[in-house]
């Protein structure tokens, strides 16, 4: 179910052997020390999975230390670690030495291990999700749980490759367009070094193209094509891109995606394959009672399993982005993702490079995923000022979405109080509020004449409800909470 890369790259999870140890100081990290004092402790993990979860908003942020060794390279491979979710900041040291560094406590990030020559190394991480108005988020109604809680992979790849160093990528495009029956589906690589790389869509063909300047550009056709049609056909397609040296392959990259049209009408609604496709759905965020947001596999299925037992079409994937087996439990499922960034409830200007970053990492790790049909922006972002400075910054940002994939549509989820004439309501390609109707304010009837009044006042634009009632609290679901 996943999309790992496989073919002659090795991929090995290395989430035992790890020690903790909390660091109460803000002088430099002394390793030995730590590493005498850990606490064996087996990935994932947060520290916060007790006292994040009590409401009180009173859990314990800052910074702490993960340790463990690490083997020795084999001769002439390349290796590279990777961390699939560190919260919010990581700066990653092997020996003591660092080597890079990343904020952002959603995305897949990778690091470069220099080669070292026999003996284990002693590899650190320092994570830290303390306050700070540089990494979003800052401010939001759920916790910004500390900790390595997610897998972590030792890749080793050859010294030719498919590259690992693109925003936490695949390494491996692909992207089909539909006329009919009939599916052309572009293919592109980068590598380092290689000769040409061999493109396959299994069970349709495959194809060789030559690698210029780190770049194999393809191009296969899907001839009487199967379309991945939500919950009443999921289909999926793997396409595999080998790099040749030799004629022989050195390394290989798999990724699975679907072929789908899609589109949002005023008078329609969503749109899929020509069809009206009715969202009707949730949002879900990554945490369990007892457990946070280190949660399992088995865990992110029992999540998709009460979505479908609710009958829902769709799942707003709040508020950050989600773990990979997720969109790929949604891709199989056929359930309609709205996919999204954490520049959430308070702008900030020291942080609109992060958001840059952040998108560009949830773009480019996840394009490939069928069920991600829109990008979300933000979500009540106008909670603390709505100026210029952040029209500008969503304009950016939504330039920068459709630069990195033109096929799907940006949006934004707008705070209720947001007037319907300000330009950020029409900025991206839809739009969508958050009302709370029979909860904050007024009656729950009062949601129906809200949208009944935009309908009026704006009846060629699509909206629609991305929140709405006392969240998942059935007791307050009444037009008298």
């Amino acid at each position: 179910m996943t999309n790992q890369p496989g073919g002659l790259r090795s991929v090995e999870t290395i989430n035992d052997g790890w020690l903790v140890a909390r660091i109460d100081s803000d002088a430099d990290v002394d390793w030995p020390s730590l590493a005498a004092n850990g606490e064996p402790v087996p990935l994932p993990h947060t520290w916060n999975a007790v006292d994040g979860q009590d409401g009180g908003n009173d859990y314990r942020r800052g910074r702490t230390a993960y340790l463990r060794q690490i083997p020795a390279p084999p001769e002439g491979s390349t290796q590279w670690l990777e961390f699939r979710g560190v919260n919010s900041s990581a700066e990653v040291f092997l020996d003591g030495q660092l080597l890079g560094s990343h904020d952002g406590g959603y995305s897949t990030f990778r690091v470069g291990l220099p080669p070292r020559p026999g003996g284990e190394g002693l590899l650190g991480v320092v994570v830290d999700n303390g306050a700070n108005d540089r990494v979003y988020p800052q401010r939001a109604d759920f916790t910004f749980y500390g900790g390595i809680y997610r897998d972590v992979h030792l890749i080793t790849v050859p010294s030719q490759h498919v590259r690992l160093d693109e925003h936490g990528g695949p390494g491996l495009v692909v992207v089909p367009s539909l006329d009919g029956e009939l599916a052309r589906v572009a293919l592109g690589a980068r590598t380092v070094g290689g000769e040409a790389v061999r493109f396959t869509i299994d069970g349709v063909g495959s194809c060789v193209a030559e690698v210029a300047d780190g770049i194999a550009l393809g191009e296969l056709v899907i001839e009487s094509v199967r379309r991945w049609h939500g919950s009443r056909d999921p289909h999926l397609y793997t396409a595999r891109a080998e790099l040749l040296v030799d004629g022989a392959t050195v390394d290989e990259v798999t990724l699975r995606f679907g072929c789908r049209e899609f589109g949002v009408d005023p008078d329609r609604g969503f749109v899929l394959n020509g069809e009206p496709y009715p969202l009707r759905g949730v949002s879900r965020h990554q945490d369990w009672e007892g457990v946070g947001n280190a949660i399992t596999r088995e865990m992110m299925e029992t999540d998709l399993r009460l979505v479908q037992e609710l009958g829902a079409t769709s799942v707003r994937l709040a508020h950050y982005q989600h773990d990979q087996y997720a969109y790929d439990l949604c891709d199989e499922a056929g359930i309609i993702v709205w996919a999204e960034i954490p520049q959430i409830t308070s702008f900030l200007p020291n942080a609109t490079g992060n958001a840059t970053d952040q998108l560009t990492e949830l773009i480019v790790q996840n394009r490939h995923h069928a069920s991600i049909v829109c990008w979300g922006l933000s979500n009540e972002i106008t909670l603390t000022g709505s100026g210029p400075e952040v029209v500008a910054a969503h304009r950016e940002l939504n330039d920068l979405a459709h630069r990195l994939d033109p096929t799907r549509l940006t949006t934004m989820a707008h705070l209720f109080m947001l007037e319907t004439d300000h330009p950020l309501v029409t900025l991206p390609d839809v739009l969508a509020y958050n009302l709370y109707y029979g909860w904050y304010v007024g009656e729950l009837s009062d949601n129906g004449e809200w949208l009944d009044k935009f309908r009026a006042e704006h009846p060629g634009v699509a909206v629609g409800l991305s929140e709405y009632g006392a969240d998942a609290n059935p007791r307050l679901q009444t037009s008298t909470p």
